[in-house]
């Protein structure tokens, strides 16, 4: 098995975990935390998860040179790119949310042309169009188109293009250290910039903890080891071997897996019924997702537009 092949398949599991944390995690936030609260527990696990895995089996120095980029990393890959995510989706619409996030794959190309001079290939910006074509026809079939907020819009924008600042000034990281030790300081740099968000500590003491049941506790677990620590470490694998276009376009996959998981927690009595909204429709717009994340991932053509 290739490194590539296993770099795709890396992609492919981050957003499974992503797809089924749409359905397993609903309802945590805000009733038992606020997204602050929330943020800050998945911030802290992953790290001292990341911490304890690298003591054991790697011993990998930093160069002082390169600590500015973890800094970077750890503000744009963790801090806002959480913090803006989850307070936009508190304030907008699931349907304003789905599109305004289709536009990363985007972002990240853009940056890569100029920041790391890589070519844009005919093939690769198909690929793109095409999948954004059919996630932003599922979102739509999808929403419900209320509770519509500018600022909210604003967040989630923000957050798509912190993210896509992330995957590029990540990419040097991962061609001279191993993927561990990157994230790992890429979490601890984001702790410290969540806790020093004001709002963070004062949202932390007013929390009921005592309120929270054995099945929310199961939820934030989840959220923390697999949402966080393994999609994090397995992005980080994927981005060593594959550009951060590559990597980014796998975000396309994510309403497809909700859907896969609607049915299959639903029928295994884990989570609410949410079957009768998936279509005949969207079943299409799921094959324009998947066509156009196999065009992005084939090999490139000839035909590129150069820096």
């Amino acid at each position: 098995m290739s490194s590539t092949f296993r770099a795709h398949f890396a992609l492919f599991w981050v957003n499974t975990l992503y797809g089924a944390s749409h359905i397993l995690a609903k309802g945590v936030m805000p009733i038992y935390l606020t997204p602050n609260v929330f943020i800050l527990f998945r911030a802290l696990g992953a790290t001292f998860l990341f911490w304890l895995v690298k003591f054991f089996f790697i011993s990998e120095k930093i160069e002082k040179k390169d600590y500015l980029r973890l800094i970077a990393c750890g503000l744009f890959g963790v801090a806002i790119n959480q913090l803006f995510f989850f307070h936009g989706l508190n304030l907008s619409s699931s349907i304003n949310s789905g599109i305004i996030m289709t536009v990363n794959p985007i972002l990240v190309v853009i940056l890569s042309f100029f920041v790391l001079k890589e070519n844009i290939t005919f093939q690769k910006i198909f690929g793109i169009t095409l999948g954004a074509i059919g996630a932003i026809l599922l979102t739509l079939a999808g929403g419900s188109g209320k509770g519509d907020s500018m600022l909210g819009d604003l967040f989630l924008f923000i957050n798509a293009v912190s993210y896509a600042i992330y995957l590029v000034i990540a990419k040097p990281l991962m061609k001279k250290y191993k993927p561990l030790t990157v994230i790992t300081y890429t979490f601890t740099f984001g702790v410290i910039f969540i806790l020093s968000y004001p709002p963070t500590i004062p949202d932390f003491i007013a929390t009921n903890f005592s309120a929270l049941t054995f099945t929310v506790i199961l939820k934030i677990i989840y959220v923390v080891v697999g949402v966080t620590f393994l999609t994090y470490l397995l992005t980080m694998y994927g981005l060593k071997y594959l550009s951060p276009s590559i990597s980014s376009s796998y975000i396309y996959l994510q309403p497809v897996l909700v859907m896969f998981f609607a049915f299959t927690l639903s029928a295994l009595g884990i989570a609410a019924d949410y079957t009768d909204t998936i279509t005949f429709s969207k079943i299409i717009y799921m094959l324009l997702i998947f066509a156009g994340v196999y065009s992005i991932s084939r090999k490139p053509k000839n035909l590129t537009i150069k820096k």
